[in-house]
Order: C-alpha cells, then sequence, then structure tokens
C-alpha cells in the first residue's frame, strides 16, 4: 500500500470530494482525520468508511476561518493519533450569486477567509510541527476557476486564483525542507455543493455541451489524483497545479 502508516488530515471530509480522497488515502494504509463544518452525520460516515479500511479516523469539527479552531485541530491529531504526513485542504465554499457592485463586504470576506485563509491558516500549522522532521505532503484544492474567471463570482475567483499563487511560493519555501505543494484545480464534478446543477436535466443541457468530455467529473477521480500527490511516487513533484475537468478549460474562448 502506498501511504502506510502514515496520517492524512482532510479537511471537509463529510462529503463529496473530500469524503473520496480520505476513503482512498485509508484504502492505501493512511490514518485519517475527517474534519466537517456542520455536517456531523456526513463526517460519521467518513469515519465508518475509514475505519472499514482497517485504519483508525478521528472526526473533529472545524471552521477554518477560526484560527484558534485550527490550532486547537493539530494540537487533537498529534495528541490522538501523532504527526501528521499529509494536509489535504479540501473544505471550501462557493461564492457565486452577485455582482461586484452588489457584493457586501461580509460575503467577500466569508468565501476568501474560507478559501484562501483557510488553507493558509492549516498550511502554517502543518509547517510548524513538520519542520523538525522534514519530509511531508501538501495538497491544495483550488477549482478551473485559479485561471478562468466567471461572472458573479468574483471573490471565489480570487480565492482560488490566490490559493494557486500561494502553492506555488510555499512549494519554494518548503522545497529545502522536502515538503511538496502541490494543487487540484476540478472542474464540474459531482458533489452536494454542485448538485443544483449537475441533478438538473435542463441546467446539464445548457453546460454539458462546453465539457469535451459531455459528463461532470466524480469524486473518486479526484481522489485517485489526491493519492498520486500524497504518495512516494509524486517526490519530485511540487508547485504544480493538475487541472482534471473533462477537456472543460482546454474548450475555454472556442468560438471567438
Amino acid at each position: 500500500m502506498r501511504l502506510t502508516d502514515r496520517i492524512a488530515i482532510v479537511t471537509g471530509s463529510d462529503s463529496g470530494m473530500g469524503k473520496a480522497i480520505a476513503e482512498e488515502c485509508a484504502r492505501e494504509g493512511a490514518d485519517i482525520v475527517v474534519t466537517y463544518h456542520s455536517d456531523e452525520e456526513g463526517a460519521e460516515e467518513t469515519r465508518k468508511r475509514v475505519e472499514a479500511a482497517g485504519r483508525r479516523a478521528l472526526v473533529q469539527q472545524l471552521d477554518v476561518k477560526d484560527e484558534s479552531n485550527v490550532v486547537s485541530l493539530f494540537e487533537a491529531v498529534q495528541r490522538e493519533l501523532g504527526l501528521p504526513d499529509i494536509l489535504v485542504n479540501n473544505a471550501g465554499i462557493g461564492g457565486g450569486g452577485a455582482s461586484v457592485a452588489e457584493m457586501t463586504t461580509e460575503d467577500f470576506d466569508r468565501v476568501v477567509k474560507t478559501d484562501l485563509y483557510g488553507p493558509f491558516f492549516c498550511c502554517r500549522e502543518f509547517i510548524k510541527i513538520r519542520k523538525e522532521k522534514r519530509g511531508g505532503k501538501i495538497i491544495n484544492i483550488t477549482s478551473v476557476h485559479e485561471a478562468i474567471p466567471s461572472p458573479r463570482s468574483a471573490a471565489y475567483g480570487a480565492a482560488k486564483g490566490g490559493l494557486l499563487t500561494f502553492t506555488r511560493s510555499l512549494a519554494l519555501e518548503l522545497a529545502p525542507l522536502q515538503i511538496n505543494v502541490n494543487a487540484i484545480a476540478p472542474g464540474l464534478i459531482r458533489t452536494p455543493m454542485t448538485a443544483q446543477r449537475t441533478e438538473d436535466p435542463e441546467k446539464m443541457r445548457e453546460e454539458l455541451p462546453n465539457i469535451p468530455w459531455h459528463r461532470p467529473g466524480e469524486p473518486w477521480e479526484i481522489a485517485k489524483l489526491a493519492l498520486y500527490l500524497a504518495s512516494d511516487d509524486s517526490d519530485y513533484v511540487t508547485g504544480q497545479s493538475f487541472t482534471i475537468d473533462g477537456g472543460l478549460e482546454m474548450n475555454w474562448g472556442q468560438g471567438a
């Protein structure tokens, strides 16, 4: 197994991509820290899947916007499981619907603090406790919107674009410590966050022509890529963002 006896923190692993990543890493031998914001039932389901794979699971409620909450999470992980080897910053929220002129400061802050500050807080704690031992893997879940602009989603684009550059800068900082830092940029993936689109036939008729593969992605497809980036197979890979979107980004600008 590729992650035998390693400890992986997967934020937002109560559903969707986070749940799939947690389960995949557990199947490959890792103990998993499952975090959730409000869906405790979903987190408990992830715990069951991790334990069914024969691995330990620690479930913790987490608001990634809250610095002290993040510090408490890392203290609990060390106390209950040990020194974490892998950090997957998956927790995030969408932010579509309002134009910049209509957007409140509170709404902008909520998106940026969750989707950009949250990974920063988690990375900072991870680095602090990994410095002496060296080595480790950080995976930041961004989005195709790290590069592709979308109207009425400026806060989300700002956060994900910022997270891409943060990933690259951090990769350079941490190379001397042999800590790999990479990103995964999903397109449209079938998750609870996208259910209003992926489960609506009319919306799919509108959107699927933009995706050359003509379907949404599945969480397990993201999880397989995350497993590679969490394993020793990716030791010479750092500062990269891996787009997984069925060709959506390649289709950007067609018809111009």
